[in-house]
């Protein structure tokens, strides 16, 4: 006998047993079968330690295991690393809106969302709110975003503006803190504040988003152990260029695949 995960759940079956006899024993009627994070297209043997998750297209699975099939195609061992995981995310606009969505649905852990803003007319050509939340606190509005893609994670909201003195108090569990900050001086702010108050954490900035120039400009650049820059590091928004969409977009996935 051998040990596999099916749907989450371990299960000892026969050596030599396919995933194909798994699936007409365990769910026949599923559609889609994954193993170790991949659609498996053609009968497979298993293995000791295989994932295997079985899905029927248009069933609501009960919430014991609609996890299992959130992150059926993740790598293995991705998803409990990352659901241990704490990320602060500093500012909630183009970048911070979209660096959250990501995160939670790579099903990160724990959500530190900081913002004292609301939602306005002119956030909606790149941040991920909608018309019917306008006038709404970002810390609210992300937040049920968040809850809709992904219930599993937990959201801890900050309704303040970041200064010196809080920040150490706010982040001082997180394990990555993403600067997500449209002024200079704020950027430099987070910088200075992690180094000198949370040394274990890492910070991942951007710098360099303005206009719909090259996409392939966008880059990662890592400053010393625990400091990583996204961006051009030359276009910054400012009078006759604004931010978009689809460059912040990239910037911010960007920052979400480093953490």
């Amino acid at each position: 006998m051998i040990k596999i995960l099916v749907n989450e759940h371990s299960k000892s079956i026969p050596a030599n047993m396919t995933v194909r006899k798994l699936r007409d024993q365990e769910k026949p009627d599923a559609d889609v079968i994954v193993v170790n994070g991949y659609p498996c297209i053609e009968d497979y043997i298993l293995k000791e330690g295989d994932q295997v998750v079985l899905i029927r297209k248009g069933e609501i699975p009960q919430m014991a295991e609609l996890e299992a099939l959130m992150v059926a195609r993740h790598s293995p061992g991705v998803h409990e690393r990352v659901k241990r995981a704490t990320v602060g995310i500093a500012g909630l606009g183009g970048l911070g809106s979209a660096v959250s969505i990501a995160l939670a649905r790579m099903g990160i852990g724990t959500l530190i969302l900081v913002d004292f803003d609301v939602v306005e007319p002119s956030n909606l050509n790149r941040q991920q709110y909608s018309i019917d939340q306008i006038g709404m606190p970002k810390t609210q509005a992300l937040s049920i975003i968040l809850a809709s893609i992904n219930p599993f994670i937990k959201i801890v909201i900050h309704k303040i503006e970041l200064n010196r003195k809080n920040i150490p108090k706010v982040f001082h569990t997180a394990n990555v803190i993403v600067e997500c900050f449209d002024r200079a001086e704020e950027k430099v702010m987070i910088l200075e504040s992690a180094a000198e108050s949370l040394p274990k954490a890492y910070v991942v900035g951007a710098s360099g988003l303005a206009g719909y120039g090259d996409s392939n400009s966008i880059k990662t650049w890592r400053l010393g152990n625990r400091v990583f820059i996204v961006g051009d590091m030359i276009k910054a928004a400012g009078p006759g260029l604004g931010l978009m969409a689809p460059r912040v977009g990239i910037a911010a996935h960007h920052q979400a695949n480093l953490v």
